[in-house]
């Protein structure tokens, strides 16, 4: 979202083709003995069991009886310990200035930064749903190839409304605000051919404490939701009011990226509308139980979001997990686990991280642990249907066979 967005992503365009090379850079085989392992968050728990994992596969998956190690594996004592597949975590940013030049600066800042707010959660897949792509693909890049141990990061688009600048974001900072439904078609293609993976629509954009929020005309909605949908890809929008939610439903967007503070229950007529289109919903929870204002006050709009997020989850439709991490700085998950644990399941909300995301944006490799499956992989310090804050409680971090995060 900074400055002159669309032409720095098309600038980086070749940057964005090579992303995908070396996801497996320096893979070994790794073999994960002795834990509890839930292939899915539906299956029942499998003791003392064996994980092996080699070029960035699972390989094999069974009880330690059944299961041969081969002989040059790395093991890894899970013991007392639970084995679940990678996280991901479906709304951050890549906005801070430690990501500024992110091509060139440093490796170990950006490492430091990156276990600190993400790797050392669990998160193996990210959607960075707004930051300067002249940052996150060489970002990705140099995660891809080895360099510096992360997520693997899918990228999406900012598109706002005219006169749509956010109270929250600094006044000279330069936004791609569309005025026609042409130029935000425009402005999704710009994104694409660069080689992001999706677009974000402000389909309600805040101006501050006593302003009318300023929506996005689901027309203009729409022509970028249209030339996202014609080439696979996935739009994403901050819908802010129930204006916004509208015209989510209006434009076919796929996800929102947050449920709406201080607003009613979902209505009837616009749950039904989420499952016939499949709209999916990211909580952002405790990003609004931390804002600036007086308890009372937020204790009122986490209310409000969570009784959403429970009318959403009863009827049927896919919640994603995901934190605005990178806009906020509250980089523990165990807040947001609590809080979705008021309406959902820990099954439910392992679901959110794993299963959820992984057929929603079709990566049919991930989000089990299951032979033939990317080794994405969290060992955590215990069970999280026992204690869903044991999500946070994370041991290991592997991506793609390869640890990225290993507890001190």
């Amino acid at each position: 979202m900074i400055g002159n967005l669309l032409r720095t992503a098309l600038f980086h365009c070749l940057l964005a083709a090579t992303a995908g090379i070396g996801a497996t850079a320096n893979a070994q085989t790794l073999a994960l003995v002795g834990g509890k392992v839930y292939a899915s968050p539906d299956a029942a728990p499998l003791d003392d069991a064996v994980v092996v994992t080699a070029n960035g596969v699972i390989t094999s998956i069974g009880s330690r009886s059944d299961v041969q190690i081969p002989s040059d594996a790395r093991i890894i004592d899970c013991a007392g310990m639970t084995v679940v597949a990678g996280f991901w975590n479906s709304h951050v940013h890549f906005t801070q200035a430690v990501w500024k030049n992110a091509g060139s600066a440093p490796a170990a800042p950006l490492q430091e930064h990156m276990r600190e707010m993400l790797t050392r959660w669990g998160f193996t897949t990210v959607w960075d749903i707004g930051s300067d792509p002249s940052d996150t693909l060489p970002l990705r890049r140099r995660i891809n190839s080895g360099e510096v141990p992360g997520p693997d990061i899918h990228a999406a688009g900012s598109v706002f409304p005219k006169g749509g600048h956010p109270a929250y974001l600094p006044p000279e900072m330069q936004l791609p605000e569309a005025a026609t439904p042409d130029e935000a078609a425009q402005m999704a293609r710009g994104y694409l051919r660069a080689g992001l993976d999706g677009v974000k629509l402000f389909t309600g954009s805040f101006k501050g404490s006593g302003k009318p929020v300023v929506n996005m005309d689901p027309a203009i909605a729409k022509a970028a939701v249209d030339v996202a949908h014609a080439v696979g890809k996935p739009v994403f929008a901050h819908p802010q009011n129930m204006a916004g939610v509208d015209a989510v439903i209006a434009a076919g967007v796929d996800i929102m990226a947050h449920t709406v503070p201080g607003e009613p229950v979902y209505s009837p007529e616009q749950l039904a509308r989420f499952k016939q289109q499949g709209i999916a919903l990211v909580p952002t929870l405790s990003l609004f139980a931390k804002l600036p204002v007086a308890p009372d006050i937020a204790a009122r709009l986490v209310t409000t979001t969570v009784n959403q997020v429970k009318a959403f989850s009863d009827n049927g439709g896919p919640v994603l997990f995901g934190t605005d991490v990178g806009f906020t700085t509250i980089y523990d998950t165990t807040l947001e686990y609590e809080l979705m644990h008021r309406v959902m399941s820990a099954r439910q909300i392992l679901a959110s991280l794993t299963t959820n995301p992984a057929q929603y944006f079709k990566a049919a490799k991930k989000g089990r642990v299951e032979k033939g499956f990317d080794a994405d992989v969290v060992v955590l310090d215990g069970d999280p249907t026992a204690d869903v804050t044991n999500l946070a409680k994370v041991a290991y971090t592997i991506r793609a066979g390869k640890v990225i995060y290993q507890k001190p």
